[in-house]
């Protein structure tokens, strides 16, 4: 037997072991995350969108079928739930601060959850996309373990809400901070929040790696836009479907 031969026998092993899979996820961020601090935590360098490219590029080379890797990596899947629910945590410690703010914390998650919800589904409608990916797009503005299970609710398409979710969330982490910077938005209370309503878990991150204040104001965006978004999304499409 060859070299070669023995190598693919390896591989063929290598691909039925949940744990291969999962040091292969972890493997892939940790390139992304050096990459991502070697460019001076460039936003544009986002650790995230380089996992997504460098695991998708050996699914595709090696003709891997992703159910197969995803039930090696579930564990990740697994805990989006609890580190979603830990950033309640910070969220507390700066409580006073968060009730200093509450009127224009709330007025700023109504207009921003709804404005998320209605321009996804006019833009699809003027691509004239089919009613199910519509479905399936609208819960885009809320972190993927949330917005899979609305997408599941209303008769979406989970799978494709979080290719969308995950989208939604590295774009708004990358062009964020531009944006911000150019409108010229300081306080970092409406910097983090506004980072949270329009990127949710990835922007969240980023918020955190950079300013506390901030992260924490991203956090509860990204918490309490869940909430919101999971409740009018179903009355809303009563009215629009």
């Amino acid at each position: 037997m060859t070299n070669l031969e023995n190598l693919y026998e390896i591989w063929v092993y290598l691909q039925t072991e949940p744990l291969f899979w999962l040091t292969i996820t972890i493997g892939a961020y940790l390139i992304g995350d050096f990459l991502y601090k070697k460019s001076n935590i460039n936003p544009l360098v986002n650790p995230v969108a380089i996992s997504i490219l460098i695991i998708s590029g050996i699914l595709i080379f090696f003709n891997i079928d992703y159910e197969r890797y995803f039930n090696g990596a579930k564990f990740i899947h697994f805990l989006l739930g609890p580190a979603t629910v830990a950033l309640a945590i910070p969220i507390y410690n700066q409580i006073k601060l968060v009730k200093k703010e509450a009127l224009s914390i709330t007025i700023t998650l109504i207009i921003g959850s709804l404005f998320a919800i209605f321009i996804t589904y006019y833009l699809a409608k003027i691509f004239k996309l089919d009613d199910q990916l519509i479905l399936s797009m609208l819960p885009r503005s809320v972190t993927a373990p949330i917005s899979m299970g609305i997408s599941e609710l209303i008769n979406g398409i989970p799978s494709i809400t979080a290719i969308i979710t995950i989208t939604t969330g590295i774009v708004g982490a990358s062009l964020a901070t531009f944006v911000l910077d150019f409108i010229k938005v300081r306080d970092m209370t409406a910097r983090g929040f506004a980072i949270g309503l329009s990127s949710h878990g990835i922007g969240t991150a980023r918020a955190m790696s950079r300013n506390k204040t901030a992260g924490i104001f991203s956090a509860l965006a990204l918490a309490l836009s869940g909430v919101v978004v999971s409740i009018i999304i179903p009355i809303i499409i009563k009215f629009i479907l």
